[in-house]
Parts: C-alpha cells; sequence; structure tokens
C-alpha cells in the first residue's frame, strides 16, 4: 500500500502559501493538509475536493503551545513580511527570523522528517542590507540545527502574483525585473522574477518522500 503524507503549512494564506496548499490537495501523495493561521480559511481561495486541510487558527506569538500539529511528515513554513507591513526591524525580525526558527525547532522535537521554508536570493548573515542578513541569519541557524537533517530552504527572488496589499515598490521591481529578465543569464538568472507557483512547486520536490 503507498503510503500517505500528512503536511503541516504556516503561512497560507500568503502569495506562495495559497499555491503550496492548492498543490498539496491536487497532489495524491498526500491524504492531509494542516494549516496554522492567524485568521479563519477563506475556502474560496483553495480547491480542496477531497477536504483534506484542516485549518487551525492559532497566536503565533506562543507557537510553541502547538507543536503537537509538528507531529506531521513534512513541515512547509512559508511565513514572512516586510518591514513596512511589520512596522519595525525588531517586529520584522520577529516573524522572519524567530517564527521561523522555532518552527524548525517544533519540526525536530516532533520528529517530522522533512522542513522546508522560504528564504531569499542573496540571503547573507553579513549582508549590510537589513533584509538580506536577516534571511541568511535565519538560514545559519536552521541548517547548523543539529539533529534537523532534512532541513531546506528556497531561495526565490521577486514574487510574481496576486498579492492582497499592494507592495508599490515591489510592483516597480519586478516590472523593472520583468523587462530586463531575457537577458538574465548564467549568474543572473537567479535574479529573475519567478511565480508564487513555481516556489511551491519547489518546495515540494525539496521534501523527503
Amino acid at each position: 500500500m503507498t503510503k500517505k503524507y500528512k503536511a503541516l503549512v504556516l503561512g497560507a494564506t500568503g502569495l506562495v502559501g495559497k499555491a503550496l496548499v492548492n498543490q498539496l490537495c491536487n497532489d495524491d501523495r498526500y491524504e492531509i493538509v494542516i494549516c496554522l493561521v492567524r485568521a479563519p480559511l477563506q475556502r474560496a481561495n483553495y480547491h480542496d475536493p477531497l477536504d483534506k486541510i484542516q485549518a487551525i487558527v492559532i497566536d503565533f506569538d506562543y507557537l510553541q503551545d502547538y507543536q503537537g500539529y509538528f507531529s506531521v511528515d513534512h513541515v512547509y513554513c512559508c511565513l514572512g513580511t516586510t518591514i513596512k507591513q511589520a512596522g519595525s526591524q525588531s517586529a520584522f525580525r520577529r516573524v522572519d527570523f524567530q517564527f521561523v526558527h522555532i518552527a524548525a525547532q517544533l519540526t525536530r522535537a516532533q520528529r517530522a522528517t522533512s522542513f522546508v521554508w522560504i528564504s531569499s536570493v542573496g540571503a547573507n548573515a553579513k549582508s549590510k542590507n537589513f533584509y538580506l542578513r536577516v534571511k541568511g541569519e535565519v538560514e545559519n541557524a536552521i541548517l547548523s540545527m543539529p539533529q534537523l537533517d532534512n532541513a531546506a530552504a528556497v531561495r526565490p527572488s521577486l514574487l510574481l502574483g496576486q498579492r492582497e496589499e499592494n507592495r508599490f515598490a515591489e510592483n516597480i521591481g519586478i516590472r523593472v525585473a520583468s523587462l530586463l529578465s531575457p537577458v538574465m543569464k548564467g549568474p543572473l538568472a537567479k535574479y529573475r522574477p519567478v511565480s508564487a507557483a513555481q516556489v511551491a512547486y519547489q518546495m515540494i520536490k525539496l521534501q523527503v518522500f
């Protein structure tokens, strides 16, 4: 009998998170997709004909209290914000470092098979750019974590897709990068804008089946 997998998704309401959950619901290997969310899911955003989604509303400030939900096969972390959304660098770091790091720790504690999360192209703990520095720091923290053998990060550039909120500066960047995309070859290829669906697909490919 073919093994059926259980997945846990954090950040299921974001651009990549939505694409990921829909792909998991359409993936015959998965029987359950648990989504830890801040507010109830808008079911219209998800195609779930087999009723795989189990949405659990939680307080991420107390993520440790929900560690039982990490007793799955695969953990997908799509958590992330912007400094503008968060309101300050410390609030940004709380989401993009602290929450993601805790999720990895709970994955290890509950012995899930693998942990995949979204980082960023250019992530570097020594970067002068605060955003890229935080992304690099959390990569270092997770990838050096003992007894978490199957951890992997996807490092997308600018994300293509329909967001609920308007990100003016990011939209400008996407337009410019899209125009330059045909000449972004070789080492520059990683800076091409990428669709949320492509990132979600890559996250699933990185899991250990």
